[in-house]
């Protein structure tokens, strides 16, 4: 009979795989053009947005152990310039995002009616990706200024009215060409699209 050596039974290992590794990161963008009164380009931007971590989780919820699950929303809506004092964080949610504001009536100009729902405006996923089949218009109604950028609000309580601090922060994000000012008349065009890579 042979016997095993406790040294030799110890050491004895198996790697499999060695040096595969799966990582996964999100990210997302957000393109602008702005037409004025006549249909006129004014200007065009982007911005790569920071995707918040209730977004991530409550997403990875939804894939993961939802049941009969149905987006609510996601609404879009505008940051302004006014208030602003820093760009959008990770940990920002709906109901605490201290250094940036929803445009809205007054002070946080530039006025819109309302958020933008992108329900029922979504290409099929495609390459990691999702991104809206046609972009959202924003018209700027009664009172111009200067927009630093856009935001995103999904889940239970998000609605389209401006200042609600319900729902989900997915992503926020602001110009990476600086301040864009608009004018009552303008239509603000927006496109977006999420990517896992």
């Amino acid at each position: 009979m042979e016997a095993i050596r406790m040294r030799d039974a110890m050491d004895a290992s198996v790697i499999r795989g060695a040096g595969d590794k799966e990582e996964a990161s999100t990210k997302g963008k957000y393109v602008f053009e702005c037409f004025d009164k006549n249909g006129k380009l004014k200007w065009k931007d982007t911005i790569d947005n920071v995707v918040t971590t209730l977004g991530k989780n409550t997403a990875l919820d939804a894939f993961l152990a939802g049941s009969a699950y149905s987006a609510t929303g996601p609404f879009m809506g505008l940051i302004s310039s006014i208030g602003y004092t820093g760009v959008p964080v990770a940990a920002d949610t709906m109901a605490s995002h201290a250094t940036w504001f929803e445009v809205d009536a007054t002070p946080h100009f530039p006025t819109v009616a309302a958020r933008l729902t992108t329900n029922g405006n979504w290409a099929a996923a495609a390459a990691g990706a999702k991104s809206l089949t046609t972009p959202v218009s924003f018209s700027i109604i009664t009172n111009g200024g200067t927009l630093k950028g856009a935001f995103l609000v999904f889940g239970t309580g998000a609605v389209a009215t401006l200042g609600s601090t319900a729902g989900v922060l997915l992503s926020a994000g602001v110009f990476t060409g600086g301040d864009k000012v608009v004018s009552a008349g303008d239509t603000v065009q927006v496109s977006y699209t999420l990517t896992l890579t």
